[in-house]
């Protein structure tokens, strides 16, 4: 590299440095084909509007907890070169980068990180069925709605729709707990199944006493043949425990049998620790709290009330509030006025005043305000899962904040002594059910708005506090001129294109001006249906993918090979012509660290067009649940090919694109 990048490199780095809130910031950082990676200890305090006009970069968004700015093939590999000896930061491979930021993390911030991980991926599902409930909620109390044929239908049918949802949230925790932890997510969707199957007696049911269990005897051992609906702690467990059997008989099977007796171990295993050991444990744990929470109603007054409602949502987590549907019954039938209904009630507006807050301080992000909106309106319905799982929990300070402002609006509910003359539903809905004596409407939307603004407030001024430290931290760091340690977190393996290469000098051609020979078999797609945004937004470059049918690439022309990824999932190729060509093998199939691919070709191999560059196992790679899109970028940024006029079709190896 001479002197003159070099320079222009350090000034980046210098730059990007102060964008991300000092080398304090930074724990850790890595890059794939085209992207760096950071992963940082607070994303708050990233400056990203300015980051995309940063010198060189294409791009920036963040990914998790990644910071990820896109430079591009060749160019990234030198960036990093520069940022991480201008940083501090040492070298380390993808694993080294995940166990480093482990490391860091005490036991609870493990929990908290895997579970965010988790929900993050089934967020979607979770919102649906949250708005689907409100959505039933307010129309089934609109006689209009009840009384025509038509609308009462639709209204059944999204009852219908959002129950299923939530009814199977145990399997779709399962499945992305294995996902998660490196199992195969289809044998976490197996266990989900067995922990709803219909041979199993109904928890719910088994818990009012409606239904009979049947109890096995296994080694002396009762075992009750009750399901796990609602069990979200025992899902999750199970997910992390089904993910290690698997990674563990994949190893220890011999290949030969590997397909057949593999997953069967697996299931078989899972299927008896779920009934003997980590269901009883995980059932336990979650009736433990519920149980502490209402004994503390019951018995410590004004504290118990603020203890109940500040803690309540926590149970939410656990899945496990819906046993509170028998204790409210119980109340009713006792008392004729439910406490119980209220306190969750503020419960949950406190969590979405705490969704507001952070919304207030990261109003500028596009997907935050995407997640956070949607989220809001369902607590407005009563629903907080998509609060807390897309992000109270994921960010930790919202919670605490949403916490306090549900214990605030149980002091109010003491005070006022608010009940419900029902159960069922809560926050804006749940006023219907407000018992009217002593003004209990204009205490129940006191209350409520206690909550809520004490969960605002609290979020936001943690989340400047938090700011401001950091900031402090970083003033400090600059003075002492200090800087952390390197832990690391997901990021893509080494780069491999020299900025030598891409520098060749030789004339850049189109792709019309060289034949182009399709790489692999199967449906071509345009490069904007890609399900990935650096590579649909074209940020790399013009080009197209194919879905593909074998698992072979080939040479789509001659060339030489600038770089074969460790991981072997991509390739660069400097064509004869000039034109720099990566080819990427799946989507996100770094994670994979090399399983089920082979490279047939080496950095500086000269190829020819045709030639076998990579083989995979294309089933086993869908099968972990990857996708196995084949995007190929023309990463040449002074002559980008006109793609207008592509053919979009479909294509066996060989044929002329």
């Amino acid at each position: 590299m001479d002197e003159k990048k070099k320079q222009r490199y350090l000034a980046i780095a210098e730059k990007l440095t102060e964008l991300v809130g000092g080398k304090r910031n930074i724990q850790g950082v890595a890059h794939c084909a085209t992207r760096l990676r950071i992963v940082l200890e607070n994303n708050d305090v990233v400056d990203l509007k300015t980051i995309e006009d940063l010198d060189l970069a294409k791009g920036v968004f963040v990914a998790g907890d990644q910071l990820q700015i896109i430079f591009g093939a060749g160019l990234v590999n030198d960036v990093y070169e520069v940022f991480k000896e201008y940083t501090g930061m040492e070298s380390m491979s993808l694993s080294d980068l995940k166990t480093e930021d482990n490391k860091k993390m005490n036991p609870v911030q493990r929990i908290i990180k895997a579970l965010s991980d988790v929900f993050i991926e089934i967020m979607p599902g979770i919102l649906a069925a949250a708005l689907l409930t409100g959505l039933s909620g307010v129309l089934a109390n609109i006689d209009f709605v009840q009384n025509n044929e038509t609308l009462f239908g639709i209204t059944r049918l999204i009852n219908i729709s959002s129950g299923a949802i939530f009814g199977f949230l145990p399997l779709a925790v399962a499945y992305s707990a294995c996902k998660r932890f490196g199992g195969r997510p289809i044998l976490g969707i197996v266990i989900g199944c067995i922990m709803l199957s219909n041979s199993l007696a109904d928890a719910y049911a088994a818990a009012q006493g409606t239904v009979e269990v049947i109890t096995l005897h296994i080694f002396g051992f009762g075992v009750d043949l009750v399901g796990f609906q609602g069990g979200i702690i025992v899902a999750l467990l199970m997910g992390v425990v089904t993910a290690k059997l698997d990674i563990f008989f994949e190893k220890k099977v011999p290949e030969v049998i590997r397909l057949l007796v593999s997953p069967l171990l697996t299931t078989l295993v899972g299927a008896i620790l779920l009934f003997t050991v980590i269901g009883p444990v995980g059932r336990g744990l979650a009736s433990g709290l519920t149980g502490g929470l209402v004994w503390m109603t019951e018995n410590l007054g004004v504290f118990g009330y603020a203890i109940f409602s500040g803690l309540q949502q926590l149970v939410v987590i656990t899945g496990l509030h819906h046993v509170f549907g028998a204790i409210e019954a119980q109340l009713l039938a006792d008392t004729g006025r439910n406490i119980l209904n209220p306190l969750m009630s503020v419960a949950i507006i406190a969590q979405g005043g705490a969704v507001l807050g952070y919304l207030s301080r990261n109003y500028k992000d596009a997907k935050t305000k995407e997640l956070c909106i949607p989220s809001f309106i369902s607590v407005l319905f009563g629903i907080t899962e998509p609060a807390l799982f897309g992000i109270n929990l994921r960010f930790k300070y919202p919670l605490i904040g949403g916490c306090i402002g549900g214990a605030l609006g149980g002091a109010v509910v003491y005070f006022t002594n608010l009940a419900a003359l029902g159960f069922g539903t809560t926050v804006v809905p749940g006023i219907a059910l407000a018992d009217p004596e002593n003004n209990g409407y204009v205490s129940y939307v006191i209350a409520h708005l206690a909550a809520l603004a004490c969960g605002f407030i609290l979020t936001f001024l943690f989340g400047t506090f938090r700011k401001k430290s950091l900031a402090a931290e970083t003033i400090a760091a600059k003075s002492a001129g200090t800087a952390t340690e390197a832990s690391t977190d997901n990021a893509d393996t080494k780069a491999v294109v020299s900025n030598e290469t891409a520098s060749t000098g030789k004339p850049v051609l189109s792709a019309a001006k060289e034949k182009l020979h399709a790489y692999t078999d199967g449906q071509m797609i345009p490069i904007t249906e890609v399900k990935d945004a650096t590579f649909a937004q074209k940020i790399l470059g013009e080009g197209f993918a194919i879905l593909p049918e074998t698992g072979e690439v080939h040479a789509p022309v001659n060339g030489t090979i600038a770089s074969v990824f460790d991981t072997k999932h991509a390739v660069c190729i400097v064509s004869e012509a000039g034109q720099e060509i990566l080819i990427h093998i799946g989507l996100d199939t770094v994670n994979l660290q090399g399983k089920y691919f082979t490279a047939h070709v080496n950095s500086g191999d000269m190829i020819t067009a045709g030639q076998l560059l990579v083989s995979f196992e294309l089933n086993k790679i869908r099968a972990a649940g990857y996708d196995t899109v084949i995007p190929m970028v023309f990463t040449n940024v002074d002559n980008q090919p006109d793609m207008s006029g592509l053919n979009i079709r479909h294509v066996k190896q060989g044929d002329i694109i």
